[in-house]
């Protein structure tokens, strides 16, 4: 199970620290993202983590900006978000699949979701 949580209303310019945090012994065999949905659009990618932190993925739009993190020891995946614009706001959900590899970290498919939690970015 997984529970997503730190979203809220920010600033353009402004940071937020997500984190989703996964019941279960075997937390630390599991890749992890984040995918996020606007209103009135699809779900797309933002980033993602192997099972180890060995290797990161991070959609265009928020790389540079975005950072992917792990916690095997406390069970939490983070997202830190910095520069927001506007168009981030969206809601924000963790995902997670066991071993999956560097190369897959974008497409999945992720077996397990969190329940979502949303970010506001005004202008």
């Amino acid at each position: 199970q997984l529970q997503a949580s730190g979203g809220g209303l920010v600033q353009a310019g402004g940071s937020l620290r997500l984190s989703c945090a996964a019941s279960g012994r075997t937390f630390s065999g599991y890749a992890c993202a984040w995918f996020r949905q606007a209103p009135g659009k699809e779900r797309e990618f933002v980033a993602a983590i192997t099972r180890g932190s060995g290797s990161t993925a991070y959609s265009d739009s928020v790389k540079g900006r975005f950072t992917i993190s792990r916690s095997n020891a406390k069970n939490t995946v983070y997202l830190q978000m910095n520069s927001l614009t506007a168009e981030d706001t969206a809601v924000y959900y963790c995902a997670a699949k066991m071993g999956l590899i560097a190369s897959t970290l974008r497409v999945g498919p992720y077996d397990y979701w969190g329940q979502g939690t949303l970010v506001t970015v005004s202008r």
